[in-house]
């Protein structure tokens, strides 16, 4: 099921804090989210895994004036701009976080521990040498929205002839606690990000939650080789404007205080 990558996390509380908008403790709180425990590892100066609170502290020290995210797919390496290294573990990884002015990354591993509905959750975010360079692939604001309107439509009529759009109960529950969930907490992005920035993530993570949706139940309406065919077609390049609608949403606060 789709859910918030947590290099978005990171990235905009991050940035919040480094503006002097939130508290350490407050952005540490809402980086961590349902997770047990964030650390970071190979920080420069630390031997040993540290915890968010001093990590971004000394990020800060380190130079970062703010922080990127990038959420790349095979053959899509959006918001990265290498070495070789950094980039496979991102794509391993599927996301991570960039810290502009410090020639540094993170990309998280997680741990999952427990009984189903009992989980304990613990990420290690690896710090590793980036290249300072423009991100692949990450669209302005402006240009997101678009896309991401164009791109909702065209798909909408295609999954509606092939009638995704009745995939059953199991979908209707989805959609239903996707909403619950967003009905609880409307702060979608921290603080000091533009309106339009929200409103495009909300954008694209309900597209994103459909797509998940229609891509964990079943083939819906579409019976033969050629309609799921053309399914897969129509979701394919909705779901990649939908991360690039991502990135930019989570990207715009840096965008637009001119960091470089």
């Amino acid at each position: 099921m789709f859910s918030e990558p947590r290099s978005g996390r990171l990235a905009a509380w991050g940035n919040a804090l480094l503006a002097g908008l939130v508290s350490p403790d407050d952005a540490v709180l809402a980086i961590v989210g349902e997770d047990a425990v964030h650390r970071v590892e190979g920080l420069p100066g630390e031997s040993a895994p540290v915890g968010l609170t001093l990590a971004l502290g000394r990020l800060r020290a380190l130079g970062a004036s703010g922080l990127r995210i990038a959420l790349p797919a095979p053959g899509h390496p959006l918001g990265l701009s290498g070495p070789p290294e950094f980039n496979a573990r991102a794509l391993e990884a599927e996301e991570a976080v960039i810290c502009l002015n410090a020639a540094l990354g993170l990309v998280p591993e997680v741990h999952e521990a427990g009984p189903a509905g009992d989980v304990h959750v613990e990420v290690v975010w690896h710090c590793l040498p980036v290249r300072e360079a423009p991100p692949a692939d990450v669209p302005s604001l402006g240009e997101a929205e678009r896309e991401l309107a164009e791109a909702l439509r065209d798909a909408t009529a295609v999954l509606a002839r092939l009638d995704v759009a009745g995939s059953g109960p199991v979908a209707e529950a989805a959609i239903d606690a996707y909403r619950a969930r967003a009905e609880r907490g409307r702060e979608v992005l921290a603080p000091g990000y533009p309106p339009r920035a929200v409103r495009v993530l909300e954008l694209a993570q309900r597209v994103g939650m459909l797509i998940s949706v229609a891509s964990e139940n079943g083939h819906g309406g579409a019976v033969s080789a050629s309609e799921i065919a053309a399914r897969s077609e129509a979701l394919r390049p909705v779901e990649r404007t939908a991360r690039r609608a991502q990135v930019a949403a989570y990207n715009s606060v840096v965008e637009e205080r001119g960091v470089r």
